[in-house]
């Protein structure tokens, strides 16, 4: 897979050893309670969070959890955007399964099952991970288990929106996933919504499940439809986008 393998060779940009390394890069207490699980811990536990954290940066398009990778860390979010995404090698194809930013975490399921990953993790834009080794992460959990608690929470979300994609494979069909996804990338601004830092067709596809070329002709119509109007970086949605096609 053409895409994929050239991500695999790709290195971190930056690997810092604190927290804290340098003025360009701090968790401060307030980024740290936009992260579902750290919020409600107390001043002892996030401090014993940071001493053992390290700050990684990944430049854009970074492979940074191949595949059938098993879990020896967890990676949470400072800045940028990161997908979760599944491929077949077979057949070259690929489904996304979860856009996630600034104040999530991912990496956590394999390393807790002990099981090699089913999914892969790779950056959309330059982005920063606060990252805890396996051996340090489990540590932490034992010395401040009201962590735990926060974090069945965060993983419990995470079933909910696997649970709803599964749902929509199931039970939707190419147009409806596609509107779907439109709606969920876009956001309102004034009369209408926007999508800004529009995807490729090829990305919006992985995200529907389904090919380019359905996906083209689908967003094709709509814009003949005077639905959807394309910019040079956006996709602007003029009006309400019709429930079936």
């Amino acid at each position: 897979m053409k895409n994929i393998d050239l991500l695999e060779n790709q290195k971190p940009i930056n690997d810092r050893f604190s927290l804290f390394p340098s003025e360009d890069v701090v968790l401060t207490e307030t980024q740290a309670k936009n992260i579902s699980f750290l919020q409600s811990l107390s001043e002892t536990a996030f401090a014993a969070l940071m001493e053992k954290a390290k700050i990684r940066s990944y430049g854009k398009n970074t492979l940074i959890i191949p595949k059938g990778n098993e879990g020896n860390a967890l990676y949470i979010v400072l800045s940028g955007k990161v997908r979760v995404f599944s491929s077949n090698d077979a057949n070259n194809k690929v489904i996304t399964l979860l856009i996630q930013e600034s104040g999530s975490c991912f990496g956590e399921i394999a390393l807790l099952t002990n099981e090699p990953g089913l999914v892969a993790v790779s950056t959309l834009e330059s982005t920063v991970c606060a990252v805890l080794s396996k051996e340090d992460f489990l540590s932490w959990l034992e010395r401040y288990p009201e962590a735990a608690i926060n974090l069945l929470s965060t993983l419990s979300k995470r079933i909910i929106q696997l649970t709803d994609k599964v749902r929509q494979m199931a039970l939707m069909n190419v147009y409806e996933r596609t509107v779907t996804v439109l709606k969920d990338l876009a956001i309102e601004e004034g009369d209408h919504k926007v999508i800004h830092n529009r995807p490729s067709q090829q990305f919006l596809a992985s995200m529907v499940g389904a090919s380019r070329e359905m996906v083209s002709k689908i967003i094709a119509d709509l814009t003949k439809g005077g639905y959807v109007e394309m910019g040079s970086d956006t996709l602007i949605i003029n009006k309400k986008l019709p429930a079936a096609w």
